[in-house]
């Protein structure tokens, strides 16, 4: 199963990342699970300065946009 993070405050884009994310994650057909990390202290803990990121496995795959649905599959394939 794959454990999917979006790191951000819960702004639009946060949300639209994580409506991406699932989208991607339903087309690929794999068992997943989304988390949505919001405390600031956590989100720095991976190192990263802009949100929305997207994080699969513990791994930053993008940070600071949301990628289409298409990058996200790649992305979500690739780990």
């Amino acid at each position: 199963m794959k454990k999917i993070q979006i790191l951000g405050t819960g702004c639009a884009k946060c949300q639209r990342l994580a409506a991406v994310a699932d989208e991607a994650a339903r087309a690929l057909g794999i068992e997943y699970e989304i988390e949505k990390v919001t405390e600031i202290d956590r989100i720095m803990g991976f190192g990263v300065m802009f949100t929305p990121a997207l994080v699969v496995d513990g791994v930053v795959k993008v940070a600071g946009r949301v990628p289409s649905v298409e990058e996200a599959k790649t992305m979500l394939a690739s780990s």
